[in-house]
């Protein structure tokens, strides 16, 4: 295997970003099918999102607008959400409601699809760069698991799972019907990924419902982690990577301290007047489920959540920069690391050691990049694996073609070429010039 010099600047990987096509794409993606019902729906649709109607939009499909973006701040490589609103929705895929009725399903189901086609020729274009999350519903778990075995036959590694409110009248995560779908992620090895926004529950149309949803939407989307952990998920699929992206740091110490100490009353086979079983009690502590088994994608954390990612540990968090949304770090994402890990140690800001053992991928590499020195080998698996640029015809030649050598030393020289021009010192910023909190950033010249 060929070695790869130890840049002295750091490589930005972004955990979360987003993108997506425009309807004009998406009709090419469609199935024959639903073409005319499309055209029906798009003739009376009104877009709701201001940062999609402006100029700013194209940021979600232009190649040169977005690898440029990208490029000037130093980013090499993203984790892609989606962002923009896919067919049949009325609005976007990450905070909708779940349909109702079979044939909203249904055609929301093909809006979907899609996209997630879409998104297979997408990341194709730069594989070197790009790392895709198709979508997937929970209605119907038939659907679900046909539809993440076409994501594993398209060669992605991840896919992004919805969160499920409590008045949809679908099970929580917590319920064991789905374990049907934990053990074909697991054979699949496909990543479990969750983006914060969804999960809420339908306020209604009183005039405070869209200020309900943004108080409460942390909690719905924090849940799923002590869902997952305590009902026994890990320690029924161990083998699970599972990953909570746009939803802070800090929290995860109260939760894990909480879970923890449930765990040990639980042990005594009570927790104050509530009874428990014993085959309810986890063999481990939660925190050793999520020390074993989850990783937080932590986009544009503050100071304070810096702080957070050490106590909750360096080789668990991914930043992200959540481009091209307004409240991320573009165009300032020097400054906001600056503000956020100017005393940070140089090993810190690097990562984990590079001969940690890796839960998250089963190798001796590094399983989570934020910033570090750049090299193909150190992606994850499920990473690794999504580079190709064309689309062969069988998914057993995809998934040789995606380990060309010739796209690995792309990737590196990519990678290489596109490091951030920040490298040891140049994050320190001495104290007396370090901004407040409230202070606005200026765009400076590196």
């Amino acid at each position: 295997m060929s070695t790869v010099a130890e840049s002295p600047n750091y490589t930005l990987i972004s955990s979360d970003c987003h993108a997506g096509g425009n309807m004009k794409a998406y009709e090419e993606y469609l199935s024959p099918s639903y073409r005319e019902a499309f055209a029906e729906w798009r003739g009376g649709y009104t877009n709701p999102f201001r940062d999609l109607q402006d100029d700013g939009r194209s940021r979600n499909w232009d190649d040169e607008r977005r690898n440029g973006d990208l490029d000037a701040e130093g980013v090499a490589a993203e984790i892609s959400f989606p962002n923009t609103v896919p067919p049949f929705f009325p609005t976007g895929a990450l905070i909708t409601y779940p349909a109702t009725d079979r044939a909203d399903y249904e055609r929301r189901l093909e809006g979907i699809r899609t996209h997630n086609r879409w998104l297979v020729d997408w990341c194709a274009a730069f594989p070197e760069r790009r790392c895709g999350l198709p979508q997937v519903f929970l209605n119907d778990l038939d659907d679900t698991i046909t539809d993440l075995q076409w994501a594993a036959n398209q060669g992605f590694r991840s896919f992004m799972l919805p969160a499920v409110p409590p008045d949809s009248g679908m099970p929580g995560l917590y319920d064991p019907v789905y374990d049907r779908l934990w053990a074909v992620c697991r054979d699949l090895d496909l990543v479990v990924t969750q983006h914060g926004g969804s999960g809420n529950p339908n306020y209604g149309d009183a005039p405070a419902a869209t200020l309900m949803y943004l108080l409460e939407v942390p909690f719905f989307a924090h849940r799923n982690l002590s869902h997952l952990i305590m009902s026994g998920v890990f320690d029924r699929f161990p083998e699970l990577k599972y990953v909570m992206t746009e939803q802070g740091v800090a929290w995860v110490l109260e939760d894990l301290r909480r879970m923890d100490g449930y765990h040990r009353q639980m042990s005594s086979g009570r927790v104050g007047e509530l009874g428990f079983p014993a085959d309810l009690v986890l063999p481990d502590k939660p925190s050793e489920f999520f020390d074993r088994n989850v990783w937080i994608g932590a986009s544009f954390p503050s100071p304070s959540e810096a702080e957070a990612i050490r106590k909750v540990g360096v080789h668990k968090v991914m930043w992200g920069s959540d481009y091209p949304h307004h409240e991320g770090t573009f165009p300032y994402n020097r400054e906001h690391l600056r503000r956020s890990f100017s005393d940070w140690d140089e090993a810190d800001l690097r990562g984990s050691s590079p001969t940690t053992p890796s839960r998250c991928t089963g190798s001796t590499q590094r399983p989570w990049l934020r910033w570090s020195p750049a090299s193909d080998r150190r992606l994850p698996r499920w990473r690794r694996r999504w580079t190709r640029r064309t689309s062969p015809a069988t998914p057993s030649a995809r998934r040789s073609h995606g380990r060309s050598g010739v796209t690995s030393n792309r990737r590196r020289a990519h990678w290489q070429e596109h490091s951030c021009r920040l490298g040891p010192g140049q994050l320190v910023m001495p104290k007396r010039c370090r901004p407040k909190a409230s202070m606005a950033l200026p765009r400076m010249s590196l």
